[in-house]
């Protein structure tokens, strides 16, 4: 016992010594990305109140971290996954980098046929690291440029970054050292080790979804989220003792679907009045959120707590399967705010501010920016973005940006209607591609976007309608084609 005890003892000391070695270190980035998370699926109330939603839940870590943080109340992400990501990674709207809906297959889109409207040819195949590659958004991205400042990048966890058999597919192709479980889907087989996280028991052959790299786990009851944190945790611990400063994009699986019964938290939720999927979801957000818990606990005992950001966010909205995310309306893929309003907590150890709520907005493309003014990474290095750092609403510096235009561009038929969208201060215009209808609401005072303000509110609608159209066509949005003319549909403005 002694032993043990010098022995603990000294690797304390030695972690220490490198740690002191190394203050003069760009901080750490944790950036803890979850899939498909609304938000109001925590026990931490991102509203003005605790709604029954959040007494639904159990989320300690999250709590915790905006005890120690900043919670943003107004953080906004596309309403599906892919462009939320290629967003993050390039710091550009998804009417730029036109990868506007899910990917998987090469130039193949899930959109299905429409009577009226034919979606554009978009970037289907995602993002590359190659100039020409047929209907892909080529950029530097985020970890490439951390990379070349010095940082070891590790990617874990959900991709889904470009179509299979592509570059993109691969995150080491596109700036990370390391990839663990990343791949072109954007869902798992399964979450079950004893299924190897595949699903292949259920859809025989239906290997595109399997998770790689994982197989040490398989036919084990170690759930998905539970191993990729503790892959997490050791490529981690070897950044650190690489002495360089690291960049985990910690990009959870969960809690896409398929949903599945994570046991070590089921059962209390079973027996809590919750229908069967909704104590297999909040099983799964727990889940998550043990994970968010378990990484800050080991940057603690590795000694860099101090000297690591956390940002935690979501992707999109909650799919439409869940308990709707009230009092917001709609749910992923709608361009409502139940669709595109995420929960977001930042963590930044000796700046930002203990406890504190930001009610500004930003949007997915703003954390491009952030990121590298975080990392110390030089102005002439950090190209032109559609992004805005939100550094300064960390430091408590007084920043005006509620008039702000921020922009969604979704013209495809998957699942919802096509649609673009914009928020400027507290309105909200959204334009439905298939009717040529405007839809206007006040954000401000009806957050649920019930009242439809288009004919009371004509100026304001006129307003908006020219800044979305502009928008469109300074980005060269695809707009969908109408079935009937073979023409791309009109712009918002010319159905004022």
């Amino acid at each position: 016992m002694r032993l043990y005890i010098i022995t603990f003892l000294v690797g304390t000391f030695c972690y220490s010594c490198k740690n002191s070695t190394n203050e003069s270190l760009p901080p750490n980035i944790v950036f803890f990305f979850v899939d498909d998370m609304g938000w109001q699926d925590t026990s931490l109330p991102f509203h003005t109140e605790v709604t029954q939603l959040n007494e639904n839940y159990y989320t300690p870590n999250m709590v915790q971290l905006a005890e120690d943080g900043v919670k943003f109340t107004q953080a906004y992400a596309t309403a599906v996954c892919s462009p939320s990501r290629i967003s993050l990674m390039t710091g550009m709207n998804a009417a730029r980098h036109m990868v506007t809906n899910w990917t998987l297959r090469k130039d193949q889109s899930p959109d299905p046929e429409h009577s009226i409207i034919q979606p554009p040819e978009w970037n289907m195949n995602g993002l590359s690291n190659q100039k020409g590659d047929s209907l892909t958004y080529f950029a530097t991205t985020l970890p490439q440029i951390l990379q070349q400042n010095g940082y070891q990048t590790i990617h874990v966890g959900k991709a889904h970054f470009g179509a299979k058999d592509t570059p993109g597919s691969d995150p080491r192709n596109l700036g990370f050292d390391v990839n663990i479980a990343g791949h072109a889907a954007g869902g798992p087989g399964s979450y079950l080790g004893k299924y190897n996280y595949s699903a292949d028991w259920r859809q025989p052959g239906n290997l595109i979804w399997d998770v790689p790299g994982l197989d040490k786990y398989h036919g084990t009851d170690v759930f998905l989220t539970e191993a990729l944190t503790i892959e997490a945790k050791e490529a981690v611990s070897e950044a650190v003792e690489d002495g360089s400063p690291f960049y985990l994009y910690m990009s959870h699986y969960a809690i896409h679907a398929p949903w599945e019964k994570d046991e070590r938290f089921y059962t209390k939720y079973e027996g809590g009045g919750l229908s069967q999927f909704d104590a297999v979801f909040a099983a799964m957000i727990e889940g998550m959120d043990k994970s968010l818990g378990d990484i800050r606990e080991h940057l603690n005992n590795l000694g860099v707590s101090d000297n690591t950001i956390i940002v935690f966010m979501s992707d999109n909205g909650s799919p439409k399967q869940a308990t709707r995310n009230l009092p917001l309306r709609g749910h992923k893929l709608l361009p409502y705010e139940g669709g595109v309003r995420v929960p977001m907590v930042v963590y930044w150890p000796g700046v930002s501010q203990a406890g504190t709520t930001e009610d500004q907005y930003v949007i997915i493309e703003d954390v491009f920016p952030t990121f590298l003014e975080m990392a110390g990474v030089a102005s002439k290095q950090i190209p032109e973005t559609d992004g805005i750092s939100f550094v300064p609403m960390l430091k408590g510096e007084e920043v005006d940006e509620q008039e702000r235009p921020i922009f969604w561009h979704f013209p495809h038929t998957y699942d919802q209607f096509p649609y673009s969208a914009m928020r400027k201060g507290k309105w909200k215009l959204i334009y439905r591609h298939t009717e040529r209808a405007l839809e206007l609401y006040d954000i401000e005072n009806d957050l649920g976007e019930s009242t439809n303000l288009v004919e009371s509110e004509t100026q304001k609608t006129e307003e908006l309608a020219k800044i979305l159209t502009s928008y469109l066509l300074e980005t060269r949005a695809l707009m969908p084609i109408d079935n009937r003319t073979g023409k791309a549909i009109e712009m918002p403005s010319e159905h004022i």
